[in-house]
């Protein structure tokens, strides 16, 4: 699969509507659409979100939306599992600013070492998109974008402590004029965690396979920088660089900390002729780098890096926008472990098209990637929409997706298997969603069946396509304003099941929620803001054989806040505020209840 930064371009036919940037998706499409317009199922959480919900983390801020689940290993910093729509949790693709990140080793991406307060902006698409975006988009799409200026000059800072010995910092500026645009924006955190696991000592050992009641800490510093530049009405230009440094300790039997580096830098240039034509050049580079150490003492590197370009083009035709694209990546791998091979290429050609006709709307996509690994395979996907009426519309999607293997699933020595095929899939999905002057509302219900899944084959004692997955879900989300007070609702129903020939199967897979609802209610009172949000979740299982069961759970956070003028804010957070005690994996403890207390400065625009 290839990716780069995705070129945010509005077509004519949808220029008028798309006058408010807070309201334009670009990952639904890989082209700019107002988020009512889109024909995919899409939650959008801004920096107004951000600041009032006042995450602990990244997966805190993504807890509760829609379709997603979560497995956390311990605490802060701890590695996070995210599964979309019951798929698998490498089955997510996970850009930063349209740069694909994660490892080519594991096959995730550490959202846990991406800090909240780089963060401007995250669009979660749900539903199949390798026919835009290659491997890996089976259950999703999550695309982060980090700050940007919300003024000529826009500088903001902050400064927490909490639980645990948390302490925070956030430093900032940026500014943009008529033709150009720049943001700088530096943040730490440093904490001494919870103990992450009750495992017990190997032999007859559970969890971690080791009994180490400490505190496991986390340390990340991370910095972003990025521009932009008009040049004239048919040119301009972006550039920019993320990169997040980590400490981590955990417990492990074999290693209980890591040094990790999550890097990103990437250029586009765009060239807009005429309002009919629009041609983007990307290039990109992502880094996933991990140093392992067993109290203090090296122990392995399991580095990742990939480089990335894409060209795309988009082209009124016919009263309708047809995109063609090609998208280009390398894989690196260096480490410790030796590889049979070390690094890949993938090549991928695209199209698409979109067009409104009436009460009609129609978005139709094909791809064909080329892996130096395994060759070649063709993704599709069609999305209509029906306005009802000028409240309600309905859509329908059919799509398929496929997931490379991993490095480690193909070549790691002793456990690769290099025959291995590519994972696929195929979805439909139908939905309906109303927009009132009291709120909006959706619904929507999908079945999912992924093929040729990777498992560890008995009869060759190594992995194999040897499964398949059954996966049913609704989800409902909710808004609206009622006494004055913000109210926001979602609730998923979901059905993973094993569709595999074995013993397990019609057992549910592990470690997703197969009911959970998120509530939020916010309100101000002049310059007071409180808020609270209840988070329930239903039994999960933490083995393929379900023998092993994790209890549902119910969490509150409460959170208020006291704005002295126009820029500056104190706000308390109260996190698990009841002290419920619960595992989404097993035997790895979740934070009981804390606290953060948050002084912030942002200019008044």
């Amino acid at each position: 699969m290839a990716t780069a930064l995705l070129s945010v371009v509005v077509p004519v036919w949808a220029a008028d509507a798309a006058t408010d940037l807070d309201q334009v998706v670009v990952t639904a499409s890989r082209t700019a659409q107002t988020q009512d317009a889109t024909l995919a199922s899409v939650t959008v959480i801004d920096r107004d979100d951000i600041e009032r919900l006042q995450p602990a983390n990244l997966p805190d801020l993504l807890r509760g939306t829609p379709g997603l689940s979560m497995a956390n290993n311990g605490g802060p910093g701890k590695s996070t599992s995210l599964f979309l729509r019951g798929t698998e949790s490498d089955h997510v693709l996970v850009l930063v600013d349209g740069i694909k990140i994660g490892s080519a080793t594991s096959g995730g991406a550490s959202l846990q070492d991406i800090p909240v307060e780089q963060i401007e902006r995250i669009e979660i698409v749900r539903g199949p998109f390798s026919s835009l975006y290659g491997s890996e988009a089976l259950g999703g799409v999550i695309q982060i974008f980090t700050r940007r200026p919300q003024g000529a000059f826009a500088p903001h800072a902050s400064a927490s402590i909490g639980s645990w010995q948390t302490r925070r910092g956030t430093l900032g500026v940026g500014g943009k004029g008529d033709n150009g645009w720049y943001s700088i924006n530096a943040a730490s955190e440093d904490t001494d965690g919870i103990n992450a696991c009750r495992g017990k000592p190997s032999p007859g050992g559970a969890g971690c396979f080791t009994n180490s009641p400490d505190r496991d800490g986390y340390r990340n510093l991370s910095l972003t920088a990025q521009g932009g530049y008009r040049f004239s009405d048919a040119w301009d230009a972006e550039a920019r660089v993320f990169r997040a440094e980590g400490r981590n300790e955990y417990d492990g039997s074999t290693n209980n900390q890591s040094d990790t580096v999550q890097q990103v830098a990437g250029g586009r240039l765009r060239y807009a002729p005429s309002e009919q034509a629009t041609l983007t050049l990307n290039l990109g580079r992502s880094s996933d780098l991990s140093d392992n150490y067993r109290n203090g003492v090296y122990s392995s590197t399991f580095n990742t890096r990939r480089k990335l370009g894409s060209l795309q083009g988009d082209f009124g035709l016919g009263g309708g926008l047809l995109t063609l694209g090609y998208d280009w990546q390398r894989d690196e791998v260096e480490s410790s472990t030796v590889y049979a091979h070390d690094r890949r290429i993938n090549r991928g050609l695209f199209g698409q098209y979109q067009r409104e006709s009436g009460a009609h709307a129609l978005q139709a996509s094909l791809r064909r990637d080329d892996d130096s690994q395994f060759g070649g395979q063709t993704t599709g996907s069609a999305l209509w929409g029906w306005n009802l009426s000028e409240q309600l519309r309905l859509t329908a999607s059919y799509g398929t997706a496929f997931k490379a293997p991993t490095f480690n699933e193909l070549y790691f020595p002793g456990f690769g298997n290099a025959d291995l095929k590519p994972e696929e899939s195929r979805s439909f999905e139908l939905g309906l969603r109303g927009e009132h002057a009291w709120g909006g509302w959706s619904l929507n219900a999908y079945e999912t069946r992924v093929d040729e899944l990777i498992a560890f084959d008995a009869s060759i004692g190594l992995p194999g396509n040897i499964d398949r997955a059954r996966i049913q879900g609704v989800e409902a989300t909710v808004d609206t304003v009622l006494a004055g007070w913000d109210l926001r609702a979602s609730a998923t129903w979901l059905d993973p099941r094993n569709d595999s020939r074995t013993a397990s199967r019609d057992k549910i897979l592990p470690r997703r929620a197969r009911e959970s609802a998120r509530f939020d209610a916010d309100r101000r009172y002049g310059r007071f803001s409180l808020g609270g949000s209840v988070y329930v979740a239903g039994e999960r299982f933490d083995d393929l054989a379900n023998t092993r069961r994790l209890d549902g759970y119910a969490t509150t956070d409460l959170r208020l806040g006291f704005r002295f003028d126009d820029s500056w804010s104190l706000q308390l957070a109260a996190n698990n505020v009841f002290n419920q005690r619960y595992e989404t994996a097993a035997y790895y403890n979740q934070p009981g209840r804390n606290y953060l207390l948050t002084l912030r400065y942002r200019a008044a625009n």
